[in-house]
């Protein structure tokens, strides 16, 4: 019987951060949690009011991303393991780009988080979250072969490939429902 290498206390942290502060261990769907709690990390995006902030937070959260996963995925000796959410809590703010940039051509200002909750702004809140998961699943071409990509930026690419698709969607959505 193989024993699992000993960790430390820093790996421990490193796996806690890289699977969602614990939500990736959650059995069933950890990916879809792990979206969940991307929904949360897009509202505290918006909460300064500030685009740079969002844009920033989004960078950073990427290149978080991909050291954290990449060390995870060490740490657990697996590719990509379905733990591993860090990947989707990054990727779901940039799902709602498209709609932040015409809510601020609209506005002249960046969308706080309570305009997601209203009653117009909720399903699209609910659908581009809905989006993104299937094609974080579907994996739609180049999303699937991102995957390749070694260690943490195989991990992080392909979520945030499936984000430029569901912008893709809700643009053209947009554009054919106006």
């Amino acid at each position: 019987m193989n024993t699992p290498p000993s960790r430390t206390t820093t790996d421990a942290v490193i796996l806690w951060a890289a699977q969602g502060f614990g939500i990736g261990r959650i059995p069933v769907a950890p990916g879809t949690w792990g979206s969940l709690l991307g929904a949360g990390w897009l509202l505290i995006l918006l909460a300064p009011g500030q685009l740079w902030i969002y844009i920033a937070g989004l960078i950073l959260s990427s290149f978080f991303s991909v050291w954290v996963c990449g060390r995870a995925e060490k740490i657990l000796g697996l590719t990509d393991p379905g733990s591993v959410v860090m990947d989707e809590i990054i990727a779901v703010p940039l799902c709602f780009g498209a709609w932040i940039l015409l809510q601020m051509s609209r506005t002249g200002h960046i969308p706080n988080p309570g305009a997601l909750l209203e009653p117009k702004n909720l399903p699209v809140f609910i659908g581009l979250v809905i989006a993104f998961r299937f094609f974080d699943i579907a994996k739609p071409w180049p999303v699937r072969q991102s995957q390749c990509l070694p260690g943490g930026w195989g991990i992080t690419i392909d979520d945030l490939l499936a984000a430029l698709y569901v912008n893709l969607s809700y643009l053209i959505g947009v554009l054919l429902f106006r």
